[in-house]
């Protein structure tokens, strides 16, 4: 628990937070380069994985 909100909430508020980057850089309303647009999609994966696996546990 960080702040007594469980991990599993953090990780569910920032994979929407990654996704919601991704898709408005994806859609070219955010202009970033696409180095940084993969590396947080990679980032948006394993965050999303470690959410998931708490999830299930």
């Amino acid at each position: 628990m960080i702040l007594n909100i469980d991990i599993i909430l953090w990780l569910g508020i920032i994979n929407l937070l990654l996704i919601t980057f991704q898709l408005l850089s994806g859609l070219h309303f955010i202009k970033v380069k696409y180095k940084i647009h993969k590396s947080l999609g990679i980032l948006l994966f394993f965050t999303a994985t470690i959410h998931g696996i708490y999830a299930l546990i």
